[in-house]
């Protein structure tokens, strides 16, 4: 049997005794890093033998993890800390395990990002988990894009010294909005700082950071956006705009890039 364990976030403390007692069970323990995945089980006094699945081996992994279960061993497999899948290895497992029709299963514990939603005091009742930003600059404002107008809280994670960077881009794409960052959550120096997007985050930026940002505000439909894009466009275009600027407001209104409305301009 395979089973995704939970793990601490910060507080060795703050594991479950099922997951305890599935970690004590296994016959072997798939993890993110050998030698952080140790500490924990050394403060359990847990010896299991020790296997690499990370975001670069997980394929080979998932196939070893397989064969294994299939051999009738019991396999746990576990992130450096939290829920696996969320924002770390275990999703191409996951999906491997699905296709071939092997069966596993989940021990709960931690998540970072619920903890923090929490922490944050925003809005809780919905919201979208988007995790790590893209590296690129230009797929980053595309997803920002995407998400401007919605109105649930928005939840990221950001490395230290991302966050002043994706704090920027989000003002220039989601306008003034207030924000929350949470950092070393269960640990002694646990911090939830809000603030305006306008203002950033001042001071030095230590830790993994859980980024929360407030919806958008729920606005009247522009009626033009019940038109066909290419007379979307061409409604601006008699209203004297040029051809370029009708292009960008459409898109505005429309929360899509101008990209996406090109080929809908090309001829007119």
């Amino acid at each position: 049997m395979i089973y995704f364990v939970a793990t601490p976030i910060g507080n060795l403390k703050d594991i479950t005794l099922r997951a305890l007692e599935t970690l004590r069970k296994a016959d072997v323990i798939f993890c993110e890093d050998t030698r952080h995945t140790l500490k924990l089980l050394s403060a359990y006094e847990i010896k299991k033998p020790l296997r690499s699945c990370h975001k670069f081996n997980e394929r080979e992994a998932a196939e070893k993890i397989l064969a294994l279960s299939r051999e009738g061993k019991e396999v746990a497999v576990v992130s450096d800390a939290g829920m696996p899948l969320i924002s770390d290895p275990g999703g191409l497992a996951a999906k491997f395990f699905r296709e071939n029709g092997e069966p596993f299963t989940v021990i709960p514990g931690a998540c970072a990002f619920v903890c923090a939603l929490a922490l944050s005091a925003m809005p809780s009742d919905k919201f979208l988990f988007a995790g790590f930003l893209p590296d690129r600059a230009g797929e980053r404002r595309e997803l920002l894009l995407r998400l401007k107008d919605y109105p649930e809280t928005l939840i990221f994670h950001a490395a230290p010294q991302d966050l002043d960077k994706y704090l920027a881009e989000m003002y220039a794409v989601f306008g003034e909005r207030r924000a929350c960052a949470v950092r070393e959550i269960t640990k002694i120096h646990e911090e939830s700082r809000s603030f305006l997007l306008s203002e950033g985050l001042g001071g030095e930026k230590r830790g993994e950071y859980v980024l929360l940002v407030e919806g958008a505000e729920k606005r009247a439909e522009n009626p033009l956006n019940a038109l066909p894009p290419r007379e979307h466009i061409k409604k601006y275009m008699d209203e004297g705009l040029s051809k370029k600027d009708a292009l960008k407001k459409t898109a505005q209104d429309r929360g899509v890039s101008k990209s996406a409305l090109y080929r809908d301009a090309i001829d007119l």
